[in-house]
């Protein structure tokens, strides 16, 4: 009954005028910048951190989640109007969604996106409000070998799952560690890796670099595609609504993608993507018809589309309770906490009770805004597709370089935002993946913390940390995913080198 009375003391501080703008503009800009193709949500996130700056605490974390959830919706427009995913979650979304939009079915998809969309983030957030609290009281008792074993397992698992090559990975998480470990060493208050510039003596600010990993970055990439000119199917209001044998195929594909999705988000990893291709693989085996799957089944817009969201919000219970992201949209959420001096974690919950409980309401708020605003306007929205990048992304590189100052109103902070945006973009066009990168800057000082104190707990004693009931189980979880890895790549090598012909002898 507490936690029913705080939520209901979270509504009453949400529903404020000026926070229900804020939800509205959140999921207005969300949708609007998940509708570029490429960008995605941490992306739109990362491009969107600035416009926060001077907002009370509450009022910009309601704005944060309204983008996130927007974010998710938009890329499932840009999926079944235009076949081109807004996100890897939406790959899935596309081929079904796009089918059904070629049959004239295109305002039926889009509805049914956003219904399940709207039911399982709903179900998500009742999730959070239950499961959070509890994991958060229970995380109070962690010490710092546990968060420092949880932290490196999470790492692990979310470099092993970021998809592409494991060792271009691996690296990327290393690069990462090394970026978050610049500046003064809090135990011996010398500067590592400061080569002199007085600017790294504070550090690398985490925003800083995910702004420009993921946001300059993004500008850059998008400024040097070749834009087409972008076909964009006509929904016309009348045409939004399914049909009752549509309806009634998409109740069970909803609630079972629900389900996977929030068993999915509780994983370390790209959860959102790996959600939507389990439920579109079990909606397919279950479908007693067959012969529609891939031209245009309602099933595989439902179920995906669902599981996509319901993994999104469960991502939020780990972030909310134990401060951990278990995903890089999660860690990019987590940047707009600490822009406002907000850390995530157990003491949340009862040092911030009316910003923890708020933060919740207004999900249940935005997730009705998103469904409500999205589908009378999804014309509108899919018309940012005919927007030339040359004119768009500009104003979007201004806007990311006036947060950057903005932030510490430092000059230095404008070259790190440039360098590695430079980075990030190069990265891209080389095949690497940025998450392990961001993921890594955000852990590694965590990483560091919690080991020092754990060898000061322990007098410099590892063996202790490994016979912790949780702390020992994780690191011992870490040592056979490394096991793994290291086992597979041998494996690979002899595969390359048995399969390679023998020259004869002459």
């Amino acid at each position: 009954m507490e936690n029913f009375a705080l939520l209901m003391q979270g509504f009453q501080a949400s529903l404020a005028l000026h926070n229900i703008l804020a939800a509205l503009a959140g999921v207005t800009l969300g949708t609007l910048a998940g509708v570029l193709p490429g960008i995605g949500i941490s992306g739109t996130i990362a491009l969107l951190l600035p416009i926060s700056f001077g907002m009370e605490p509450l009022t910009a974390l309601i704005m944060f989640s309204g983008i996130y959830y927007g974010a998710m919706y938009g890329g499932s427009i840009t999926s079944i109007l235009v076949n081109v995913p807004g996100e890897g979650a939406s790959v899935v979304t596309m081929i079904e969604g796009y089918q059904m939009a070629r049959r004239g079915r295109a305002g039926a998809a889009l509805a049914i996106a956003a219904i399940g969309s709207f039911v399982a983030g709903t179900l998500g957030v009742v999730g959070i409000t239950f499961i959070a609290p509890p994991l958060a009281q229970v995380a109070i008792a962690f010490g710092p070998p546990e968060y420092f074993a949880i932290a490196a397992l999470g790492l692990l698992v979310l470099t092993n799952l970021s998809g592409g090559s494991a060792l271009r990975a691996v690296l990327m998480m290393l690069i990462g560690l090394m970026l978050g470990t610049v500046g003064m060493d809090y135990m011996t208050g010398l500067v590592r890796f400061g080569f002199g510039v007085d600017g790294l003596g504070d550090g690398l600010d985490f925003i800083v670099i995910v702004m420009g990993v993921f946001g300059l970055g993004e500008v850059l990439a998008r400024i040097c595609e070749r834009q087409n000119d972008v076909r964009v199917t006509k929904i016309k209001f009348k045409d939004l609504y399914p049909n009752r044998e549509e309806t009634r195929r998409s109740i069970l594909p909803i609630f079972r993608g629900g389900l996977i999705g929030a068993i999915m988000g509780l994983i370390p990893g790209p959860s959102g993507t790996i959600s939507t291709f389990a439920s579109y693989a079990l909606e397919k085996k279950l479908s007693t018809r067959r012969e529609e799957w891939g031209k245009g089944a309602i099933e595989g817009v439902a179920g995906p589309e669902a599981a996509n969201n319901a993994a999104s919000s469960f991502t939020m219970i780990p972030l909310l309770s134990l401060g951990l992201p278990f995903s890089a949209s999660a860690a990019l959420l987590l940047s707009g906490f600490m822009i406002h001096g907000i850390q995530p974690g157990p003491m949340l919950v009862s040092t911030e009770p009316v910003l923890f409980w708020g933060l919740i309401a207004s999900m249940y708020i935005g997730n009705l805004i998103c469904l409500i605003l999205n589908l009378p306007l999804v014309g509108l929205f899919a018309s940012v597709l005919r927007a030339p990048m040359r004119y768009l992304m500009p104003v979007v590189a201004l806007v990311t370089f006036t947060g950057a100052y903005v932030l510490n109103y430092s000059l230095f902070d404008l070259g790190v935002l440039t360098f590695f945006g430079f980075l990030g973009f190069f990265l891209q066009m080389s095949g690497y993946s940025l998450a392990p990168l961001a993921l890594g800057a955000f852990l590694g000082p965590q990483l560091e913390q919690g080991l020092i104190q754990t060898m000061v707990l322990t007098d410099g004693n590892i063996w202790t940390l490994m016979t912790r009931p949780l702390a020992g189980t994780a690191l011992w979880l870490g040592v056979a995913m490394i096991g793994w890895m290291i086992f597979r790549f041998i494996r690979q090598l002899l595969r390359r080198s048995s399969s390679q012909p023998v020259a004869e002898d002459v």
